[in-house]
């Protein structure tokens, strides 16, 4: 990403300042940074289909395990962020949600542990198990 679109997501960042690592709809320090990290990182796994997982550490970088937190975060920065920023973050992260989209499946009873206003991202399959 450019220079200036990084400075605007640092400063928007700071702005976030009452937030902190591992607060799911917040932005602290590092926190876009931290987010890509981890959704190329759950993207990059080996096999056709990918099940997301449910964070278990009380480290709070650890909800980013959890790829749909990931896009949580990348979402947040995207509405905080000023329009020639948003819509370069927004090309990464289009491309790396349409990869997501391919890998990983619908979970047609998302609706049973998710609050009815939860992004699509949040609607795939998890696989039940906790991870660090």
């Amino acid at each position: 990403m450019s220079e200036r679109t990084c400075a605007e997501i640092q400063r928007t960042e700071r702005e976030h300042g009452d937030s902190w690592a591992g607060l799911r709809d917040g932005l602290w320090d590092g926190a876009v940074e931290a987010a890509l990290r981890h959704y190329r990182a759950f993207l990059r796994q080996p096999g056709r289909y990918l099940d997301l997982c449910f964070p278990a550490s009380p480290h709070p970088d650890s909800s980013l395990v959890d790829a749909a937190n990931a896009r949580d975060i990348l979402q947040e920065a995207l509405r905080s962020l000023p329009q020639p920023s948003r819509a370069e973050l927004g090309r990464v992260v289009a491309c790396l949600d349409a990869e997501f989209r391919r890998r990983t499946l619908p979970d047609p009873h998302a609706y049973r542990r998710l609050r009815w206003h939860a992004e699509w991202w949040h609607r795939r399959l998890y696989d039940g198990e906790f991870r660090w």
